[in-house]
C-alpha cells in the first residue's frame, strides 16, 4: 500500500514498510518507540504553505502571520509570536538541515518525498528548539533512472501553479535531480470599504508571485562513499495579506484597510549543503555541512483599520538579513543487538533587522511618513525635540549572533530477544549576543533615541547590548517490547529545551536589553506509553502522553522590576512559570478492498497554564491547543479501462475551539471557534503518463483566524477561503 496524505503511522503495513530517518538511522516506522506521523510528498508539494501539513496530522497546529511566517505547535506546546527572533518549539528540518528561525518555513514546498512529524520532546536527536517535537521535510533524491514530470494547475483567484522535476543519470557514478515551482495567484481575502473616505485596494488581500529551484547531485565517490550536494533558491515577490481588525463590521473572508499599508514583498531564501556518508561495515560515518540564509523586505497595515483618530494609520516594514552555517558529524555502529550513534553539532547564526513603524506612506530615504505615527511622540521622553519638529516614525535596529555546540548520543540496546532499551542524551551550550537601539525620526529627518514606554515612564536611552550563556542537557530513556511481529509496546521518558533570546519588536528604552527585557529558555519533560499493531490490511496505534512544561515562552503584558529598582510594564515575549499538557493520540487505517484505503486519527488534549503571579493567565489553556483534533481520509482507485485509471481522494480535519494567544485582555476576540477543513480531488490517469484532474481546498469555505495580536483591539490574520481548479500532469 502506498503512502497517503495521512500520517504513515496510519498507513504503514509489514508488507509495505515505511522507512523513515526520524532517529537519523533509516528504520521502519513500526519499530520506533515514539509517535511519528509521515505524510507523502505529492500532496504537500501542491500546497501553498508548510502550514498545510497540519491538515494531515492530528495534534499539530500552526500560527501563521506576516505572510508565511509559521510557528508550529505539537500537543499544545509552542510559543505564538510574530517576531522572527522567536524560536520555534517544533524544530523544523529541511533535508537534514535545521531551520533556525520561523521565517524559514515560508518558501514554497515542491518535489518532496515525505514529511515526518515527531511528537514529543526530541532533545537528544534534534537539540534546541525541539520541546514540542520535530518536523522533517525530505526532498526526492536523485536516482539512476531517467524520469521526471511537468504539472500545472489553474484555479479561481487567477491561480497558476507550475511544478516540474527531471532526474538525470549523468554517468554510472553521478545522478542529478533538478526541480522547481512557480505560483501566481490574486488576492484570496476581500478588502472592503468600511470608511467612505478611504479606498480599499484589492491587493491588500494578498498576492502570490513566488518561485523555488533546487538541484540535488548524488555522487558515488567510491563503492562505500556517497556524496549528496544540495543547492536551493526561492523568491517571494508578491504582497503580504493584511490582517483583520476584529472591531470592524465585515463578513467572512473580509478585511478593511486603506492603500498606504500595501507594500511589495522582496524576499529571498537560499542555501547549500553537502552530505557525505561512508559505509565501513558495522560503522557508518555521516558529515553534513550546510549554509542557509535569507533577506526580507516586506510590510503591511498592522492596525488593520482604514484610518483612526481622523486620518491616522499604522503601518510596519521589516528589512532582515540572516545567515547560518552548521556542521554535524555522526558515527553509528550497528549489530544484531546494538544500534549506537554519537555525534557533534556546531552552528553559528547572524541576524540583522530594521523594523519601522510609520503613518501613511513612507519616504524611503528619510524614513519620514506622510503623517506622524501616533505613538512616536511618546517615545521621545527626556530627549530634546528639535524646534518646530514632531516625531514621525519609529525605527528599531537589532543584531543577534548565536553560537551553538552540542555533543549527542542515541542508542538502542537489545536486553532480550523481544525487549530493547533506548537511551539518548545531548549536551548543548550556546552563547547569544544581542545589541541594538530604538530611534524616533522627526518630520525634519532628524533622529533621536527612544527613552520612554508608551505609559510615559522614563527608563533610559533605548540603546544597549547583552549576552546570554546557556548550557542544557536533554535526554531520553525508553523500553520497546515486541511480543510478536505485528505488535510494539513502548514507554518513553524524554525532555527538551528551547532557547532564550532577545525581543525583536519596538525598542522603547534601555530595559529592552536589560535581563528583565529578555526571555529565557523553556523546558519540557514528557512521558509517553503506546502500542502499535500492524497487519497487511490494518494499522492501529494508540499512545498516551503527559508534558510538564517549565518556563513556557509567551507574549503577554507584565510588570517587571529593573536593576535600578524601577517597576515598569512590558508587552514582550517572556516566560510564565509552568504549564501542563496531556492527552492521547489514536491512529487507525485499513485497506477495505482492492483500491480502497481509509483512515482516521485523533488527538485528545488538555492544557493548563500555572502562574499565580499572572492571575489573568493562571488556569487558562495554552494557545493553539484544541481539546480535540481529528483527521479522516479516503482514497478509491479503480480501472476504468485497460488504459485509464480513475482516482477519488478526500481528506478532512476538524479541531475544536482554541485561543490564539495568552493575552487575556481581549480573550474573547482572541478565541477561535472550532472549525473543519475539507479537501478533495478527482483525476484520470492514462497509461501514457498523462493525468487530468479536478481539485478543491477548504470546500466548506471555513473562515478562521490563523494567528492574532493586540493593537487597537484584537487583530487576526485570516485563513484562505474555498479554492478549486483543474490540474494537468505528465510523467515521463
Amino acid at each position: 500500500m502506498a503512502l497517503t496524505a495521512l500520517p504513515a503511522l496510519a498507513q504503514d503495513t509489514r508488507s509495505d514498510e515505511v522507512i523513515v530517518t526520524a532517529t537519523k538511522i533509516a528504520k521502519s516506522v513500526n519499530d520506533l518507540g515514539l509517535s511519528v506521523s509521515v505524510v507523502e510528498g505529492e500532496p504537500l508539494s501542491r500546497t501553498d504553505s508548510a502550514e498545510e501539513l497540519t491538515q494531515y496530522v492530528s495534534g499539530l497546529q500552526a500560527a501563521v502571520a506576516n505572510g508565511n511566517q509559521i510557528a508550529f505547535q505539537i500537543r499544545g506546546i509552542g510559543a505564538v509570536d510574530h517576531q522572527a527572533l522567536t524560536p520555534t518549539a517544533a524544530a523544523v528540518y529541511i533535508d537534514g538541515v535545521f531551520q533556525a528561525t520561523n521565517v524559514q518555513t515560508g518558501p514554497l514546498l515542491f518535489d518532496l518525498e515525505r514529511a515526518e512529524v515527531l511528537k514529543g520532546p526530541q532533545g537528544s536527536l534534534y537539540g534546541r528548539n525541539a520541546t514540542a517535537g520535530a518536523i522533517n521535510f525530505i526532498s526526492k533524491r536523485p536516482t539512476d533512472t531517467s524520469e521526471g514530470y511537468v504539472a500545472a494547475e489553474l484555479g479561481n483567484f487567477n491561480r497558476v501553479n507550475i511544478r516540474a522535476a527531471s532526474n538525470i543519470p549523468v554517468s554510472d557514478i553521478f545522478a542529478l535531480r533538478v526541480s522547481g515551482r512557480y505560483l501566481s495567484q490574486g488576492p484570496m481575502i476581500d478588502n472592503v470599504v468600511t470608511d467612505a473616505a478611504v479606498t480599499a485596494p484589492k491587493a491588500a488581500g494578498g498576492e502570490r508571485d513566488e518561485f523555488g529551484l533546487r538541484a540535488l547531485g548524488l555522487l558515488q565517490a567510491s563503492p562505500k562513499t556517497e556524496v549528496l550536494l544540495n543547492v536551493h533558491y526561492a523568491a517571494d515577490n508578491g504582497v503580504n495579506p493584511s490582517p483583520r481588525n476584529e472591531g470592524l463590521d465585515v463578513g467572512k473572508h473580509e478585511i478593511s484597510v486603506g492603500p498606504d499599508g500595501i507594500q511589495d514583498t522582496d524576499n529571498e531564501f537560499y542555501g547549500a549543503s553537502v552530505t557525505v556518508t561512508h559505509d565501513a561495515g558495522n560503522f557508518d560515518l555521516t558529515s553534513l555541512t550546510a549554509f542557509e540564509g535569507y533577506n526580507q523586505d516586506y510590510g503591511f497595515d498592522f492596525a488593520a483599520l482604514p484610518q483612526f483618530f481622523g486620518g491616522q494609520t499604522a503601518n510596519l516594514a521589516y528589512d532582515r538579513d540572516f545567515a547560518q552555517v552548521s556542521q554535524e558529524l555522526r558515527l553509528s555502529y550497528t549489530t544484531d543487538r546494538l544500534e549506537s550513534m554519537v555525534g557533534v553539532y556546531l552552528e553559528a547564526e547572524d541576524f540583522d533587522q530594521e523594523y519601522v513603524v510609520f503613518c501613511g506612506s513612507l519616504n524611503e530615504d528619510t524614513l519620514v511618513g506622510s503623517c506622524n505615527y501616533i505613538a512616536a511622540a511618546r517615545r521621545v521622553g527626556a530627549a530634546p525635540t528639535p524646534a518646530g519638529a514632531s516625531a514621525s516614525t519609529l525605527q528599531s535596529l537589532i543584531t543577534q549572533e548565536r553560537k551553538t555546540a552540542a555533543l549527542f548520543s542515541y542508542n538502542t540496546i537489545a536486553l532480550a530477544p523481544q525487549l530493547d532499551v533506548v537511551l539518548g542524551g545531548r549536551l548543548t551550550t550556546e552563547t547569544i549576543q544581542g545589541r541594538g537601539q530604538g530611534n524616533h525620526i522627526f518630520d525634519t529627518g532628524e533622529v533621536g533615541i527612544n527613552n520612554t514606554l508608551a505609559g510615559g515612564e522614563i527608563v533610559g536611552p533605548a540603546i544597549g547590548s547583552n549576552t546570554l550563556d546557556e548550557t542544557n542537557f536533554s535526554g531520553n530513556i525508553g523500553l520497546n517490547f515486541t511480543p510478536n511481529d505485528s505488535t510494539l509496546i513502548y514507554a518513553t521518558l524524554s525532555n527538551g529545551f528551547k532557547s532564550g533570546g532577545f525581543n525583536g519588536e519596538v525598542i522603547d528604552n534601555a530595559a529592552h536589553f536589560d535581563d528583565e527585557g529578555l526571555f529565557g529558555s523553556e523546558t519540557v519533560t514528557a512521558g509517553e506509553v503506546g502500542i502499535k499493531f500492524t497487519t497487511n490490511t490494518l494499522r492501529f496505534a494508540l499512545s498516551g502522553f503527559y508534558n510538564d512544561y517549565d518556563d513556557p515562552q509567551a507574549r503577554f503584558f507584565r510588570e517587571v522590576t529593573l536593576e535600578n529598582g524601577q517597576t515598569i510594564g512590558l508587552n514582550s515575549l517572556s516566560n510564565f512559570k509552568s504549564a501542563t499538557s496531556y492527552g492521547a493520540d489514536i491512529d487507525l487505517s485499513a485497506t477495505l478492498s482492492e483500491g480502497l484505503d481509509v483512515g482516521a486519527s485523533a488527538t485528545l488534549l488538555k492544557t493548563k497554564i500555572k502562574d499565580r503571579d499572572q492571575p489573568a493567565l493562571d488556569g487558562d489553556d495554552l494557545p493553539f491547543a484544541s481539546d480535540f483534533s481529528g483527521t479522516a481520509f479516503a482514497r478509491y482507485q479503480w480501472a476504468i479501462s485497460e488504459t485509464i485509471t480513475g482516482q477519488l481522494q478526500a481528506n478532512a480535519k476538524y479541531q475544536t475551539d482554541f485561543t490564539t494567544g495568552v493575552d487575556s485582555a481581549t480573550a474573547t476576540a482572541f478565541r477561535q471557534d472550532g472549525y473543519g477543513l475539507i479537501d478533495a480531488e478527482a483525476k484520470l490517469m492514462l497509461d501514457n503518463g498523462v493525468e487530468l484532474g479536478l481539485w478543491g481546498r477548504n470546500l466548506n469555505n471555513a473562515d478562521y483566524a490563523s494567528s492574532a495580536y493586540r493593537f487597537f483591539g484584537a487583530t487576526t490574520f485570516r485563513g484562505n477561503p474555498r479554492s478549486y481548479g483543474v490540474a494537468l500532469r505528465y510523467d515521463y
